[in-house]
């Protein structure tokens, strides 16, 4: 139990899967910082991943990566982190055990880096990503399912502004709200962050 002003706060349960949708600096990745913590703190045995799925691609970005990662060292000191911008699924699958707690940030970074790849290994590698038998949304999917862990997804809810311009930024936001709702079916939480506070639409845990 911990303190916030005049106020006790229970620590967050963790919900076998739970995606966090939200804006820009809505508070999603401490949200999914404050699961991992506090599933750290439950057993000396328990572990926690974060698959990063930022790519570095010009120095605002890079700096961007640098200051998350110093961030989470400060917060999360015992948390891991393995960089994977693609397989994901595979991913998930590789690490995921029953005492470890793993956190996607973010989905739609991993989404960008599908759709519109940066560079000439990168688009060679996401045409091979999205011509697989199975869509990497479905495998993400099924990933979820088949995880003996708890795992959090973090991902951007960009809907709700003006509608963008021009065909393929409107085309990404629509994917990204398809992948959105495929996640929100298939995990047992899921939570909307605003002006970093915490909004319950789903809760199966």
């Amino acid at each position: 139990m911990r303190e916030s002003g005049t106020h006790a706060v229970a620590p967050v349960p963790v919900a076998r899967s739970e995606l966090i949708l939200g804006g820009q600096k809505s508070g999603k990745s401490r949200r999914a910082e404050t699961l991992a913590h506090g599933w750290l703190a439950r057993s000396p045995s328990h572990g926690a991943l974060l698959i990063a799925t930022a790519q570095p691609w010009d120095d605002e970005m890079r700096s961007r990566i640098e200051r998350h990662r110093q961030d989470r060292a400060q917060r999360v000191p015992a948390m891991q982190t393995v960089e994977e911008p693609l397989a994901l699924a595979e991913t998930i699958g590789r690490y995921s055990r029953t005492d470890v707690l793993v956190v996607v940030d973010c989905l739609t970074l991993w989404l960008t880096n599908l759709l519109m790849p940066h560079g000439e290994a990168g688009a060679l590698a996401g045409r091979r990503a999205m011509a697989d038998n199975a869509s990497p949304q479905a495998m993400l999917a099924a990933a979820l399912a088949q995880a003996p862990g708890p795992v959090v997804l973090v991902s951007n809810e960009v809907g709700l502004g003006v509608i963008p311009l021009g065909p393929d930024v409107r085309a990404f936001v629509d994917a990204l709200g398809q992948l959105n709702q495929q996640m929100a079916r298939v995990c047992d939480r899921v939570t909307l962050m605003a002006a970093g506070l915490p909004l319950t639409l789903k809760d199966l845990a």
